[in-house]
């Protein structure tokens, strides 16, 4: 499981703006008005080869009749109870408000690691003002420029002293995680292949609110289940439960081996889809496609066909991924879904000989090599698989400042067409001999 920051205080503080920068991105929007940042953001960061999750929560509005204000309310506070360490920004411009009081009184109830971040500190005239919030009993007080980013280093150095160490499993099974948008059908396809009602399935979405996790032995296959919340669009999050149903899916494909995202049939693709999908790429875990309710669909001899290759198109570069075309209701190929999971494992955690991987990619390399750049010709010596959860490779080469992306897409094709890769994200590094 991953460890949370959340990044909690009323609104206009600047949170936002310390969520961009942690995460390095420019994901929450930053205004001068209060209360913009309304939904959850999420990001990843690292400091000093820790990773964690970042949450920018809305500013806290205690006792508010604003219905918007009340509902960031509650999610602040789903947002608290989810967080390994809490980070309380204020503003050192203003001093103590009223409603800063209030936040800090929930904070001291909530029993985390709690940092109190005095904002907005750009010089060193303000610096003796952070003494103040020493007032609200929560310990040391970090003076911070979420502007500038100065501070952050210090505040972080403190902050990840209280993260859990994750313990590495060992013996570990399979871990397949089924993720796609609400009501696609995911819950249905568990208690199909369990063979009993194992969740609440109802034609409202969003039934499964947690995700759920089933121990898989029969038929001679064994692994893990992870039955996950529906993801659904950011501005249909309105229900805070919902708030903490995404962050779970995000925890259970983090937490995956291979994703099997679910997508509706009558639906096509959308746009929440190729999220999950880049989300589970981007965490280097094997995907399979699973295309529900096709028995609902009318078929010619292309609509398989023009299907998938509208798939192929909404999901490039990584087009080497399994599609799977099943009606759940009707228990048809949902075991093919699950022994194309169980392969994508398998080529996920895939090991060439580093001989085999010379002899058969040196030749390509040879007649096809990387163009020359400014009259420099580029020479790839040597290749090897680094140890990994997931295919990496390392191509040692003269100049490898000189080869671009097209090349590397050329080098990951001819990997895949020689040694099965299907559904597994590959990694490819060029370094210098």
């Amino acid at each position: 499981m991953s460890n949370i920051i959340a990044i909690v205080g009323r609104p206009n503080v600047g949170k936002s703006t310390l969520f961009n920068r942690l995460t390095e991105s420019r994901k929450a929007i930053v205004d001068d008005l209060s209360g913009v940042t309304r939904d959850r953001h999420y990001g990843t960061a690292e400091w000093t080869n820790r990773q964690f999750t970042v949450i920018d929560t809305g500013g806290y509005v205690a006792n508010s009749e604003d219905v918007y204000e009340a509902a960031i309310r509650e999610q602040v506070m789903i947002a608290i109870e989810e967080a390994s360490v809490l980070i309380f920004m204020v503003d050192v411009t203003t001093g103590i408000t009223d409603l800063d009081d209030d936040i800090a009184q929930v904070l001291r109830r909530s029993n985390k690691p709690v940092f109190v971040t005095a904002n907005k500190v750009d010089n060193t005239a303000l610096h003796s003002e952070i003494s103040t919030f020493y007032g609200f009993g929560l310990g040391e007080v970090f003076p911070l420029s979420s502007m500038t980013g100065s501070g952050t280093g210090e505040l972080l150095d403190e902050v990840i002293k209280h993260f859990e160490d994750i313990p590495e499993e060992e013996n570990q099974l399979p871990k397949i995680t089924i993720a796609g948008r609400p009501n696609v059908g995911k819950s249905s396809l568990v208690n199909a292949l369990i063979g009993k009602e194992r969740n609440i399935v109802t034609a409202n979405a969003g039934t499964t609110r947690d995700s759920i996790k089933i121990h898989y032995n029969q038929f001679g296959h064994e692994f893990m289940l992870i039955d996950t919340a529906g993801l659904r669009k950011k501005t249909k999050v309105k229900e805070n439960l919902e708030f903490y149903s995404v962050m779970r899916t995000i925890k259970a494909l983090e937490e995956a081996d291979v994703v099997v995202l679910m997508i509706d049939a009558q639906e096509g693709i959308e746009s929440q889809d190729i999220n999950i999908f880049h989300l589970a790429e981007k965490n280097k875990k094997g995907i399979v496609i699973l295309v529900n309710k096709w028995d609902l669909i009318e078929k010619n001899t292309q609509t398989m066909k023009a299907f998938e290759e509208e798939i192929h198109e909404r999901i490039r570069p990584f087009t080497d991924v399994p599609i799977v075309f099943t009606s759940v209701l009707n228990k048809q190929r949902i075991f093919k879904a699950i022994e194309a999971a169980l392969e994508v494992y398998k080529n996920r955690s895939k090991k060439i000989p580093t001989s085999k991987l010379n002899d058969v990619m040196l030749p390509l390399i040879e007649k096809f090599p990387p163009p020359a750049l400014k009259g420099k010709h580029i020479k790839i010596k040597y290749i090897t698989q680094i140890n990994a959860t997931s295919p990496m490779f390392a191509f040692f080469c003269n100049l490898p400042q000189y080869i671009k992306d097209p090349y590397k897409r050329f080098i990951e094709n001819k990997l895949r067409e020689n040694f099965d890769f299907s559904g597994a994200p590959i990694q490819i590094y060029f370094r210098q001999k």
